[in-house]
């Protein structure tokens, strides 16, 4: 008959001390839906955390564990500097779906912390990123985040995206401890086509290649956008690439604009030198002839 009793007692001690905890803290506890943002432009949502309460933000789709980034140096809201000598912010948790959170100490007035963690997916937007920071009146328990779809579904690649950081490349694998290695292209020209490119540089990282180059097209050409490229190796290899372009990718006449040809590695016997074709609208086109992608050094730089 004694068990019960004890039970009873320690439940009643637990749900006292409850109370008193959120008493000193002082602060409302919320649940509330909190949206990613894409642009720049838009500033990073706050999420609301203290040294009482850990936070959970809970993600609608498998999230990257390894890009999750909390940036230590805070940001503030006025000129003064705040020093920080240790980590103010611990993460307790993560999981597929969900980090947890918490402050080490309450956050100072205008001090500010950024977390950030890219979905698994890749899809836009692939980055969650939002600010830390304590609140007088209220702290957040519970974050649903949301990730809306762009405003026009169907060109993606026109919506607008945070600009990259130079850890996202790391964290993401695109550049690990054996760099990236360059070579200089040659000029090309089609005279016939009213086309032409100025010398540019052939990258190859951890898992890509790439082809930056500045296309040319004659003044007394119609406007002109490149479509689809494809890089072929001299020994009849073949890689598909992704072209980038600026503004719409529409060279005016007279006008030039930067180009990337983005593709796979080649295998190790397609051989270094490739010929890039690049075909656009009208049937025109234009070809380099000597792309040449260096292999990656097999030890890291010392």
């Amino acid at each position: 008959m004694l068990q019960p009793i004890r039970l009873a007692l320690a439940l009643a001690l637990f749900c006292g001390a409850a109370p008193r905890a959120d008493a000193a803290s002082g602060r409302a506890k919320r649940e509330r839906p909190v949206a990613v943002v894409d642009s720049d432009a838009v500033p990073l949502p706050e999420i609301r955390v203290d040294k009482a309460t850990s936070t959970l933000l809970f993600f609608p789709a498998a999230i990257a564990k390894s890009t999750l980034t909390v940036d230590e140096q805070p940001r503030t809201v006025d000129k003064a500097a705040i020093p920080v000598n240790e980590s103010r912010i611990r993460v307790l948790d993560m999981g597929e779906r969900s980090i947890i959170v918490q402050a080490v100490e309450d956050l100072r007035p205008g001090e500010r912390h950024e977390l950030a963690v890219f979905f698994a997916d890749g899809r836009a937007p692939a980055r969650a990123s939002f600010v830390l920071m304590t609140d007088p009146a209220e702290v957040d328990a519970r974050i649903d985040v949301e990730r809306r779809e762009p405003p026009n579904a169907d060109c993606p690649a026109e919506a607008s995206r945070p600009s990259p950081r130079p850890e996202d490349f790391v964290l993401l694998g695109y550049v690990d401890d054996h760099g990236v290695q360059t070579e200089k292209v040659d000029e090309a020209s089609n005279a016939g086509q009213g086309l032409s490119s100025q010398p540019g540089v052939s990258y190859r990282g951890k898992g890509w290649v790439l082809v930056d180059v500045q296309i040319e097209n004659s003044a007394s050409q119609r406007p002109w956008a490149p479509r689809e490229a494809t890089l072929t190796g001299r020994r009849g290899f073949t890689l598909p690439a992704r072209l980038v372009t600026v503004d719409g990718g529409k060279i005016a006449p007279g006008k030039t604009q930067r180009v990337l040809a983005v593709a796979v590695p080649p295998p190790p016997d397609a051989g270094p030198d490739f010929v890039l074709q690049i075909r656009g609208e009208g049937g025109r086109g234009l070809t380099i002839p000597r792309v040449r992608f260096q292999e990656l050094l097999t030890e890291p730089h010392p």
